[in-house]
């Protein structure tokens, strides 16, 4: 490999051992922006230079983190450039390299974060590496709006290029922050041609591209006469429906770099996976491949050994994909007496050299059992670490019916156990919530879409068939009562729409919904939904992404309700309102609402409180916060939530909790689950997530917090976590991890799920494991 006389420059920042050196020469280009770089690397000694300087414009402290990884994303390397220390202007130059030597080709990536800069402003990055192929991926750390990823240059002066892959369509071309004397900019395809000249005015370019000029010759690059400019097109840095390659911003400053990546993004997952067993036995592991592009693909597949070659076969050694496409190959092997790996490699046909690998591992013995709290690692999750590849469905979380089976439910599909084995059936329609409820006769209930209509599906025979009732009214989102330890109807089981009514342009989290509750009931062999019950035209919402808190509750005639409202912005108050109330079958009426206390900060929809209820019928309620601890009360009557409440208290000092998970046991002990913000160890600077649990035995105050899981990235997260109970009282969470950066996020496809887990605890949460396929048998 020879090196490259481009040099890459980045707003962000991460982290690198070595002494620094003073790259020469100094790099020309920088440019905005988290995210990372993609190689396709040959063999030989693959070197990247990693620079940074920081700009100080802001008083944070902005180490950055380099990690270099390889095709199966086996860290190969990490580093920091640290803050230097400055507080009032550009700071030096700073520099390190990662290296590694490339024994067999295929995609290697440089994932480069920041810590309290995670859109990559408070600092600017760049690279230098001997390969010859390589992409820029700009990703920076999510926002809650629509995803963008302009290509922001910061350079010294000189002409600047921005390669990229144009849009089929029409796609509009915005370039700003150019010299008000700025010469025309040119638009070549990938022959050199002229595509566009586009004149600037004012200091900007900007045009539009019909449909109908030729794509045959890509990718096209934008000539710059100066490489300080912002950069925005249609399909590379913001996107539309339909667009092939959403979300990924990928590009590169040199023609001659660009490799075909986009269409074969996520070619062979997982990347990399461990199997445990005993020596001389048989097993097998699944890998899946996908079709990224617009095209019919044709895959070979063939498998490469690091050293002395073992038995293992591939099911198939070449897969044909129609576009969009996926499909599955199995490796077979005999478990040797010690460690052995296998690599399986991919080539698409007509890619112009593409070519990737993911890696088997397979060791003799058991897998490591989980321990708490468990620091998971980049590209290293339960999967890789503990060889998670259970046998039951893990794409949302498990409920149990009243024989204690297990059901998941996941898009169209409900997945249950029974006769010993998990069984798929596809349901009429699309889910609209990942709750499974039941009745007092065991029969299943669910709320899906079903010909574009929300309706309650209702099984009487354990899921095998399902009768479809159309909910009256509006759309929106709902809640159904799900069993969390001591509540259950003996009809079909209440819920609750939430109808969004309007929105507060100057406050994102201040939604206004109309709250309704249900009650239907059998008649004659059928269900009749009835007719919505009006609680308030003012409830902030529900956040049931984490947590998936419960709104209801109920007993015999009784229905109980709780919800936060939104408040006047003009007025303070300490938190969102928290208020319940109950609503008797027999009589047909509600009762009298009654507020419990606030979740702070206000008109936050993030604040969406939890009710359960314990074996004696008393309301147990968590008040929902943003960051702040969370709020219990506890009803003074059974079954009853206008009889008063006992005064709120924290959950915890100082605990930055967000997204209830609540439910009761066997004995009356509360549990929650949620994620907690923390400081300090392991990131020296920022802050990061954990994933936590606390429980609150009868009688008692409210146990300090247990850490669970820890991210593996600074700066934001979320682990998209549900706590459920099942019948002997076990404690399961289902959780998934997601970084707030784009460049890891999108090194997966579906983006969540991929790594969701299954945490069990039998013994009330004094310890936490894995759940095995055995622990749903009985």
């Amino acid at each position: 490999m020879r090196d490259r006389s481009m040099f890459v420059f980045v707003a962000l920042g991460c982290v690198v051992g070595g002494a620094a050196q003073e790259p020469k020469p100094k790099p020309d280009l920088l440019f905005g922006g988290c995210g990372g770089v993609y190689l396709l690397a040959e063999p030989g000694e693959l070197r990247i230079d990693v620079f940074k300087r920081d700009k100080n414009r802001r008083r944070r402290h902005t180490d950055l983190r380099a990690i270099l990884v390889g095709p199966d994303r086996h860290v190969l390397q990490e580093a920091t450039l640290p803050d230097d220390g400055r507080s009032d202007r550009l700071g030096p130059l700073q520099s390190m390299r990662l290296s590694t030597r490339v024994a067999r080709k295929g995609v290697f990536a440089l994932n480069i974060t920041v810590s309290q800069d995670r859109y990559g402003e408070a600092m600017v990055w760049g690279f230098r590496t001997n390969c010859r192929r390589y992409l820029v991926e700009t990703a920076r750390g999510h926002k809650d709006e629509r995803h963008t990823e302009p290509i922001v240059l910061y350079g010294t002066g000189g002409p600047a290029t921005v390669c990229f892959l144009p849009r089929r369509g029409k796609f509009d071309l915005d370039v700003s922050g150019l010299a008000h004397d700025a010469p025309a900019l040119r638009i070549v395809d990938a022959k050199g041609e002229l595509v566009r000249k586009v004149v600037p005015e004012h200091g900007r370019a900007a045009c539009t591209v019909p449909a109908d000029v030729h794509r045959d010759a890509v990718p096209w690059c934008l000539e710059l006469p100066s490489n300080r400019a912002t950069v925005t097109i249609d399909g590379v840095t913001q996107w539309a429906k339909g667009d092939p390659y959403p979300d990924l911003c990928v590009w590169t400053p040199d023609p001659a770099s660009w490799f075909a990546l986009l269409p074969n993004w996520w070619l062979l997952i997982p990347y990399n996976t461990t199997a445990y067993a005993r020596a001389g036995t048989e097993g097998s592991v699944s890998f899946h491949l996908h079709n990224n592009s617009r095209r019919e693909k044709s895959v070979g597949l063939s498998l490469e050994f690091p050293g002395s070659s073992w038995p293992v076969h591939l099911s198939r050694d070449r897969v044909k994909l129609a576009p969009g496409a996926s499909s599955t190959v199995v490796v077979r092997f005999t478990a040797p007496r010690e460690l052995a790996d296998v690599h399986v490699r991919a080539t698409p046909e007509g890619a112009s050299g593409f070519t990737t690998y993911s890696t088997l591992t397979v060791r003799a013995g058991a897998p490591p059992k989980l321990t708490v709290p468990m620091k998971l690692q980049p590209y290293r999750h339960e999967n890789a670490l503990l060889s998670y590849r259970p046998a039951y469905p893990t794409e949302n979380q498990p409920y149990f019916d009243q024989k204690n089976r297990p059901f998941i439910v996941s898009g169209s599909r409900l997945h249950a156990r029974r006769d010993g084995r998990w069984m798929t059936k596809e349901l009429p329609g699309s889910s609209l919530t990942t709750k499974v409820a039941f009745d007092r006769k065991n029969g299943v209930y669910l709320i899906a879409r079903v010909r574009g209509r929300a309706s309650l599906l209702h099984s009487a025979d354990g899921g095998r068939t399902f009768a479809t009732y159309p909910i009256p009214g509006r759309s929106g989102t709902f809640d159904i009562e799900q069993f969390s330890g001591h509540n259950g109807s003996d009809g079909p089981p209440p819920f609750v729409r939430f109808t969004r009514t309007a929105t507060d342009p100057k406050r994102i989290w201040r939604r206004i919904n109309d709250l309704e509750l249900f009650v239907p009931r059998r008649v004659d062999g059928h269900i009749e939904i009835g007719e919505p019950i009006l609680i308030t035209r003012a409830c902030i919402g529900l956040s049931s992404h984490s947590g998936i808190p419960s709104s209801i509750v109920s007993r015999g005639p009784k229905v109980h309700v709780v919800w936060g409202e939104a408040t006047d912005p003009k007025k303070r108050v300490p938190g969102v309102p928290t208020y319940a109330i109950t609503y008797d079958r027999v009589t047909k009426r509600l009762g009298t609402r009654s507020l419990i206390g606030y979740g702070p900060p206000a008109n936050d929809v993030h604040n969406s409180p939890s009710i359960t209820m314990d074996s004696e019928g008393y309301l147990h309620v968590l008040i929902g916060t943003h960051g702040q601890p969370f709020q219990y009360s506890k009803s003074k009557a059974p079954n009853d939530a206008g009889a008063g409440w006992t005064r709120p208290v924290a959950a915890g000092k100082k605990l930055r909790q967000t997204y209830i998970g609540f439910v009761c046991g066997k004995d009356d002990t509360l549990y929650v689950v949620y994620r907690l913000w923390r400081t300090g160890a392991p990131y020296r600077y920022g802050y990061h997530a954990t994933l936590a649990f606390q429980r609150k035995r009868p009688g008692k105050p409210w146990e300090p917090p247990k850490i669970l899981v820890v991210a593996p990235f600074s700066e934001y997260s979320i682990f998209y976590h549900r706590l459920t109970i099942d019948r002997s009282g076990r404690l399961f969470v289902s959780k998934d991890y997601w970084s707030t950066y784009w460049f890891y996020r999108n090194d997966l496809p579906g983006r969540r799920g991929q790594w969701r887990a299954l945490l069990m605890s039998a013994d009330g949460g004094d310890t936490f494991g894995l759940a095995a396929d055995s622990d749903f048998a009985g």
